[in-house]
């Protein structure tokens, strides 16, 4: 079998894009056996670069660092792309019309995941950014019919501050489990049937045991897509 070259932007953070690659390669092993792996490229950008952008509201600028990471995967030899963060999807739009190359959208794997199991009312946990603007949840509503809530002003800011001053940085703090615990129990007590971990680090925190309703992890659901349109 010839795989597909998978380009994947990563970097947004290095702790989760380290996922990206444990589990791409992982899935591509499972699926083709004996000493198979992902054929793939990766830029992995200096997140403190993007992260200066997005607090001061630069969202241009920092798609154009995304654009230009692209066009060197395609240069690269990349068949399709893959942007392993929610949050800079945001640079869905401006990447994909900058490349000739597929772009595969993180919320729609995790989208059809999803509606194959029957939910409609989820919550959202990511970034300010991804709970609050319209870039994620539009795509999730408008193209998936998924009727989204996120947490309040509050518990938004918790959640925002701890991936941000902890999770980034690989610290996973009992206490912030806890939190996440809470804000978890909050949006389901709101109607949530399924909750979206809408931040790749997310992962690293809280597990199946730390929520009452189904847990979506959107890094493992995207790198499982970029596995199966690797492999055909």
């Amino acid at each position: 079998m010839t795989q597909k070259v998978i380009g994947m932007l990563g970097g947004m953070s290095w702790k989760s894009s380290a996922e990206y690659y444990r589990l791409i390669n992982e899935g591509v092993r499972d699926r083709l056996g004996g000493l198979h792996s992902a054929r793939c490229l990766m830029w992995s950008f200096d997140f403190d670069d993007i992260a200066v952008l997005q607090c001061e509201d630069r969202w241009d600028d920092a798609a154009a660092l995304m654009v230009e990471a692209a066009q060197r995967l395609e240069r690269g030899g990349a068949d399709f792309l893959i942007i392993c963060t929610n949050t800079m999807h945001k640079a869905y739009a401006q990447v994909r019309a900058a490349v000739d190359l597929p772009l595969l959208h993180i919320a729609d794997p995790t989208a059809a995941r999803i509606r194959t199991a029957g939910f409609k009312r989820v919550g959202l946990l990511g970034t300010a950014f991804t709970m609050e603007q319209d870039f994620y949840k539009g795509r999730l509503i408008d193209r998936h019919g998924l009727d989204v809530i996120v947490p309040d002003a509050g518990d938004r800011a918790t959640v925002h501050r701890i991936i941000y001053e902890e999770l980034v940085q690989g610290k996973v703090e009992t206490a912030s489990r806890a939190a996440y615990r809470g804000v978890i129990r909050r949006l389901v007590d709101a109607g949530a049937e399924a909750i979206i971990l809408g931040c790749t680090e997310i992962m690293l925190l809280v597990g199946p045991d730390d929520s009452p309703v189904p847990l979506y992890g959107t890094t493992g659901l995207h790198a499982a897509a970029a596995v199966d349109l690797a492999l055909g």
